[in-house]
């Protein structure tokens, strides 16, 4: 359970990263092309980039505790945000299904914890 757990901070964390880099201009720019903007997808990509962010922290308060899960968090936020800084840089075309894909599999991810979580409690 918690590999499990420790998968989907990072996956949770890299894909809030990247739908919030996705809501900004000169990101969506990089990747979409020229002229392109998020417009009426930035409100959505900000919403769903922090719901993200968050169930990375629940997830890191899940599996560390309180105390150590916070600093887990912080290091999770640092690692993936330079690999989302990475990505824009080195693969900007195939950025957005790179981040679709981890959306996928952080939400897969929680999921299957809570199916699993259910199954063993019973």
């Amino acid at each position: 359970m918690h590999a499990l757990l420790m998968a989907l901070v990072f996956t949770a964390s890299l894909a809030g990263f990247c739908a919030l880099s996705l809501a900004m201009d000169r990101h969506s720019e990089d990747v979409f092309g020229r002229g392109s903007t998020p417009g009426p997808w930035r409100r959505w990509l900000q919403l769903g980039g922090a719901a993200l962010l968050c169930l990375s922290l629940g997830a890191s308060l899940q599996a560390a505790g309180s105390a150590i899960g916070w600093v887990l968090w912080l290091g999770a936020l640092t690692t993936t945000a330079l690999t989302t800084a990475g990505l824009l840089s080195a693969v900007p075309s195939r950025f957005h299904w790179i981040a679709s894909a981890t959306a996928v599999l952080a939400l897969g991810g929680t999921l299957l914890y809570l199916l699993l979580g259910a199954l063993l409690a019973t």
